[in-house]
């Protein structure tokens, strides 16, 4: 058996950063952007953030603290997902910027709104692909022992969804012509789906 390294979370990791969102990963990124009830608009990335159904699509994204998207979302009840992509990279982690509620991170960033067709907030005109969202649930996070996280799960229904027509081949996404961006471990790290990384495997019957 090969010798490994153990510990335990609460106890800290004794390493110069946090195994545990290096290990899950790349992650994709859940570049969000909302809109709050005075107008204002808001776009930020988040690392934790995945797909959670298919019929309906649900998709959900994790503040961890009470960030300026929660807000928005608890207004509104609505958000737009936009696909982060190698094109982009320095436009998202313009967006990272700490910045007062009410500042444009979209102006911040240099990027342009597009409209959406049936939420309020704006989608990046420049992302290949947009999901509009209305808000299905936000969970506050809690421990095993049932000590509330300041951290909100966000789960939202995809209720339109805008893909670039170049990206479509035979009427299927290009997921390894899109520069999909993915968030790496440490405090820097990113990587890119390339073509050359694929492999397939077909589902035993």
């Amino acid at each position: 058996m090969t010798e490994s390294y153990f510990y335990e979370p609460a106890r800290g990791h004794g390493l110069a950063h946090d195994p545990f969102n290096a290990i899950i990963g790349p992650r994709p990124i859940g570049w969000v952007s909302t809109q709050g009830a005075d107008g204002s608009v808001n776009l930020a990335p988040y690392s934790f953030f995945n797909a959670f159904n298919y019929h309906p699509p649900i998709i959900g994204f994790s503040s961890i603290g009470a960030k300026d998207s929660l807000r928005n979302v608890r207004e509104l009840g609505e958000f737009v997902w936009n696909l982060a992509t190698r094109a982009l990279a320095a436009q998202m982690n313009a967006t990272c910027a700490m910045v007062p509620y009410g500042v444009d991170e979209f102006s911040l960033a240099g990027l342009a709104k597009a409209p959406a067709r049936l939420v309020r907030p704006p989608r990046v005109a420049q992302s290949p692909v947009n999901f509009e969202c209305r808000v299905a649930d936000i969970v506050q996070l809690k421990t095993h022992a049932g000590r509330a996280v300041e951290s909100w799960l966000v789960l939202g229904e995809v209720v339109g969804v805008h893909i670039a027509q170049g990206l479509l081949k035979n009427g299927e996404f290009d997921t390894f012509g899109a520069g999909i961006m993915l968030r790496a471990g440490g405090p820097s790290a990113y990587a890119v789906i390339m073509p050359e990384s694929r492999f397939d495997m077909p589902r035993p019957q």
